[in-house]
């Protein structure tokens, strides 16, 4: 997957990567290696963290939502330290790379796994290495598939846990025979 994203980073590197004179052009590729490792990174921990509603909003919400999930600021904060400690970049060029380049490569990974003719890109695989194998026997496709398409449980406007629990049949207060509390148990 870090080969996959690197590659994603590559080909959308534009204006933030390949034509920015903060960058030599030398290290271009180290700074693609490092939004690599920091998306990955980022998403890591927020599974580690038990953040998964973040990390699947990211899958089902529109670009703009992408801006403001806390888990796209949490990878853009990693990458910025990283660029100012590799680089030498001060915090304003770092953060400058960041708002215009991480948002823009979750956006097009989140576009390539709901592709259905794009194999490079696959959500299962992915939530499956994110989360250490932890969701394999679970349709994560067909879990995000069914929030995207606006299944708001409890009539708040958005899609939040407790619409993950009315929907897959448990109150998250049960003792564990639920859908919803064997989900639960993957990501603690």
């Amino acid at each position: 997957m870090l080969d996959q994203l690197i590659n994603l980073v590559k080909e959308n590197a534009g204006q933030a990567i390949l034509n920015n004179t903060a960058i030599p052009a030398d290290r271009q590729e180290e700074v693609a290696q490092v939004a690599g490792t920091s998306i990955v990174g980022g998403l890591q921990q927020a599974f580690a963290q038990g953040n998964v509603r973040d990390v699947i909003a990211m899958f089902t919400g529109n670009a703009s939502d992408l801006q403001q999930n806390p888990v796209t600021n949490q990878i853009s904060g990693s990458f910025v330290n990283q660029m100012a400690s590799q680089f030498g970049l001060s915090n304003t060029q770092a953060s400058g790379i960041a708002g215009s380049l991480i948002p823009m490569i979750l956006g097009q990974l989140v576009k390539k796994t709901n592709d259905p003719n794009n194999n490079g890109f696959n959500v299962q695989d992915i939530f499956n290495q994110l989360s250490g194998g932890k969701t394999s026997g679970f349709d994560i496709g067909g879990l995000i598939g069914k929030l995207s398409s606006g299944l708001d449980q409890d009539g708040d406007g958005d899609v939040d846990m407790q619409d993950l629990m009315s929907m897959l049949g448990g109150s998250g207060s049960s003792a564990g025979g639920s859908l919803f509390d064997k989900v639960k148990s993957i990501f603690k």
